[in-house]
């Protein structure tokens, strides 16, 4: 029997470390792959987030993925355009019939103003200072921008163990900020809880969604499950079909000109 993977304490960071900018998009490309199980294990957002831009009319969804907050920007009523810099994510994200196109933060290619930017799940993979000089140029006056995040709630023993099986989900800290640069700061935060209801195979593939695996070997990608299956099987006795509750927070930071 596989044994239990060491504990190690919850993250105490504000954001994933990274050797160096070619380190980070490294990390970041392995979503180059992967689309169709991240549309079906990821999940989406609290209303509250999408809430934080129902007074603007045409919303940016930057890094957009396949498409989990766009879908809640639609459904409020916004002219909403979106991108990503993974082919395989636009293609899913195209399903929703709205503008989509490649691109990343630092270089949308957007030559239109836009009155709001929503990032989900993005921030932490792009160079946040030529993301901001970015939003600055494409962001009209009065504009804003809201940076979401989802992450399992460790602070359940059992998430933090999960979480640190599947290399996932512990990348910042309960009471975070994001790194933002003039003329942006964060003037509102949003912090809340919710669960997420998966079959326990589907942890699998929520595990399989995430870039460590994209990015592994046959070898650990192996290991990964046996330590997976092992937790939840033989360690947490779950059964085949059950329905597992999973507990998230999310963090949602509302960022606007600072004032001259």
């Amino acid at each position: 029997m596989t044994s239990s993977p060491a504990f190690r304490p919850a993250s105490t960071k504000d954001a994933p470390t990274f050797l160096d900018s070619a380190h980070r998009h490294l990390s970041a490309s392995a979503f180059r792959r992967g689309a169709d199980t991240y549309d079906a294990v990821r999940p989406g957002y609290p209303p509250e987030v999408s809430a934080l831009v129902a007074d603007y009319h045409r919303v940016l969804d930057l890094g957009a993925g396949t498409g989990k907050l766009t879908a809640d920007l639609i459904a409020g009523g916004h002219e909403v355009l979106a991108l990503d810099p993974s082919e395989d994510m636009v293609r899913v994200l195209a399903r929703l019939a709205i503008p989509v196109w490649r691109a990343t933060a630092e270089a949308t290619s957007l030559g239109v103003s836009i009155d709001a930017v929503t990032c989900a799940q993005t921030w932490h993979w792009v160079d946040s200072a030529a993301a901001c000089a970015e939003l600055d140029r494409i962001v009209r006056p009065g504009g804003r921008v809201v940076l979401a995040w989802n992450n399992l709630d460790v602070s359940h023993p059992w998430i933090l163990r999960l979480a640190r099986i599947m290399h996932s989900g512990d990348i910042q800290r309960p009471g975070f900020l994001p790194e933002v640069h003039s003329p942006w700061e964060i003037t509102e935060e949003l912090r809340t809880g919710w669960i997420q209801h998966l079959r326990v195979e589907q942890l699998f593939d929520l595990m399989a969604s995430r870039s460590y695996w994209l990015r592994s070997n046959e070898k650990v990608r192996a290991r990964m499950t046996e330590n997976l299956r092992w937790y939840l099987f033989d360690r947490l006795e779950y059964h085949p079909g059950q329905l597992v509750a999973i507990p998230y927070r999310t963090d949602a930071f509302v960022l606007e000109r600072a004032a001259a």
